[in-house]
């Protein structure tokens, strides 16, 4: 059985899943348990607000956690869209909530999210990729105050061919820099499942990044499937064991109160 530790529900502005549907639908998959990680991302520049309020996000999980304890731990976690500037409103934010888990994501690479086709003008789709990897160490070298590194090549997901041209091999300097960073910090990363209803037949990042991780030492691998909507809790979990061991891992992590806790496969 495995946790779920990035999902989104109603408080995040891009999901209208209520809190209790995602959790019913985890104990419908036998999960050990999940982490609502909701959207912070400060200064997004898209139409969509993507904020919430920590004291009411707690006043609403927290009797849920309560409520289903006997059945599935829930724990509650908040994904934060890094922007190197963001760093103090960032700290402040989480001292206004006891969370179990940070992750910490880009989505928005210099003022652009690649979720839009405007972030592509002007640039050769590689070019595009390799600023989105050049912001994510930016974002690594000014900001800590994180658990998990998210979907870490969340780019192509987007881009004009997606993951066609793309591969870890075709980035592998900037790609090690992030990765050795975030080792260095003590600091993880996640399998995000999302790849998969992408259309991309990956995870994020693909295996190749996973085991680069692991060779260079990482530890630290949570399981996430970045789901927005109760039918895509858990979404192809069924591949994690498969994908775990293929890139060497004996175990995955979850966090309890921003401490991590491991668990064999």
């Amino acid at each position: 059985m495995y946790w779920d530790t990035h999902m989104h529900c109603n408080f995040s502005g891009d999901s209208d899943a209520k809190p209790e549907d995602m959790i019913l639908a985890a104990i419908e998959r036998q999960l050990d348990g999940i982490c609502f990680t909701d959207h912070i991302d400060y200064d997004y520049p898209g139409p969509t607000p993507f904020h919430f309020d920590p004291i009411e996000y707690f006043q609403v999980l927290k009797p849920l956690a309560e409520k289903y304890k006997d059945k599935l731990t829930v724990n509650i976690g908040v994904e934060l869209g890094v922007q190197p500037h963001l760093k103090e409103r960032y700290d402040q934010f989480l001292k206004l909530g006891n969370f179990d888990q940070v992750i910490a994501s880009s989505h928005v690479v210099h003022g652009f999210d690649p979720y839009y086709p405007e972030y592509y003008v002007g640039k050769t789709e590689d070019e595009a990729y390799q600023e989105y990897f050049e912001s994510a160490l930016e974002n690594i070298a000014v900001f800590d105050n994180f658990d998990v590194y998210g979907h870490i090549d969340y780019v192509v997901r987007y881009g004009p061919n997606k993951n066609r041209f793309y591969s870890y091999k075709k980035f592998h300097e900037i790609i090690d820099d992030i990765l050795r960073a975030l080792i260095e910090k003590g600091k993880g990363i996640e399998i995000n499942m999302a790849g998969f209803k992408y259309g991309l037949n990956h995870p994020n990042p693909t295996e190749d990044i996973l085991k680069r991780y692991r060779e260079l030492g990482g530890e630290i691998i949570t399981l996430g499937a970045d789901a927005h909507a109760p039918e895509h809790v858990a979404y192809e979990f069924r591949r994690l064991s498969g994908i775990l061991e293929g890139v060497g891992f004996t175990h995955y992590t979850m966090f309890q109160k921003r401490k991590p806790v491991f668990y064999p496969l």
